[in-house]
């Protein structure tokens, strides 16, 4: 399986509901670093997985949409616990999307799995990989 990873980052403000949680059930910011990363098993006819600046430009669209947002303000995320997993398989799923749309270009219809890992820190992090 071939796969490439573009880079980008999210600022986001959420709290949590939960005794698990403790002292996040606060409203507190995080900083992530996201990694998509797009796996398929053959090269496409340009011997690439995905064309890189637009795998970029599309991520890059994806966190924007949550960048510099407080979730508990919006209204999608009402009523959910907005962990890091579950924010790694909002941006995968909102990739797969996009992918099927055709805005990675016609030869990423051949890519077989997209993952998205949320780096919190040096030492944390969550990923989520889907078929496509």
């Amino acid at each position: 399986m071939f796969s490439v990873t573009v880079r980008d980052h999210i600022m986001i403000a959420h709290s949590f509901r939960g005794e698990v949680f403790g002292p996040a059930q606060r409203l507190h910011g995080a900083t992530f670093l996201v990694d998509a990363t797009f796996r398929r098993e053959q090269l496409d006819d340009d011997n690439i997985v995905v064309d890189i600046g637009l795998a970029t430009r599309e991520l890059g669209a994806v966190v924007s949409e949550l960048n510099y947002r407080n979730l508990d303000n919006e209204p999608e995320f009402a009523g959910i616990n907005t962990s890091t997993e579950y924010l790694a398989k909002v941006i995968a799923d909102r990739l797969a999307e996009r992918i099927h749309k055709g805005a990675l270009g016609e030869g990423a219809r051949g890519i077989k799995a997209v993952s998205v890992t949320l780096h919190e820190s040096h030492i944390a992090w969550a990923s989520y990989e889907r078929a496509l």
